[in-house]
């Protein structure tokens, strides 16, 4: 009985150092990857019909306001106005009837003087994954620049270049270290996972009818 829980000891030990081992090089190989085509800089950047603006909560569970959101919607109308994109859509959850991060992010675009013919919503984005997939597979685009916080940015440009987008990434600012601690804990995660998703060949949530970008 003791040599039997021995080793199971040391099986569950040795699986969590492979699990251990497996998000090390998952984020490592997720950033080297992707880092030639993601940017703070609109001049290090191509210029692309459409832009993926992905979704995240206005507000903290505190009720003060998410500098995530802010900096993604100031980068969005930065990347608009200098001409590097046409028409932005923008991927979110709406998965309760008094939380829509699309209508949200819409609503704020348009108080920085973006047209609403502009843009396009992505009410199915809830997850990473989902946006990049759709914005193939309904929104018909192929190359694509992201509009992120850099951490974020890393594997979404990963995930649509591995599903075969020419996908590239405009880093939005980040927030402070304290602030950011949690988020950039659970993206470390979200990194291993997303290795996962492709090696299973995960599909998003939802399908849809397409939709035409002119």
């Amino acid at each position: 009985m003791k040599k039997l829980i021995k080793n199971s000891l040391k099986f569950f030990l040795l699986l969590f150092v492979a699990g251990i081992i497996f998000m090390a090089w998952a984020n490592y190989s997720i950033k080297a990857s992707s880092d030639p085509y993601i940017s703070y800089e609109t001049k290090d950047l191509p210029a692309a019909k459409t832009a993926l603006l992905l979704g995240t909560s206005k507000s903290l569970n505190n009720g003060f306001p998410n500098a995530y959101f802010y900096n993604r919607i100031y980068a969005a109308v930065e990347l608009y106005k200098t001409g590097k994109i046409r028409y932005i859509i923008l991927s979110g959850d709406n998965s309760t009837k008094d939380y829509n991060e699309p209508e949200d992010m819409q609503l704020a675009l348009m108080e920085h003087g973006i047209p609403q013919d502009r843009i396009f919503l992505d009410f199915a984005g809830f997850r990473t994954l989902d946006s990049v997939i759709r914005a193939k597979e309904i929104f018909g685009q192929n190359k694509i620049i992201i509009i992120s916080q850099k951490f974020h940015n890393e594997r979404a440009v990963f995930l649509a270049r591995q599903n075969g987008m020419e996908a590239f990434g405009y880093n939005a600012l980040d927030v402070n270290q304290y602030a950011g601690f949690k988020t950039n804990m659970r993206e470390y995660l979200a990194k291993a996972k997303a290795y996962w998703d492709l090696i299973f060949d995960v599909e998003p949530k939802f399908g849809g009818d397409k939709v035409l970008i002119p």
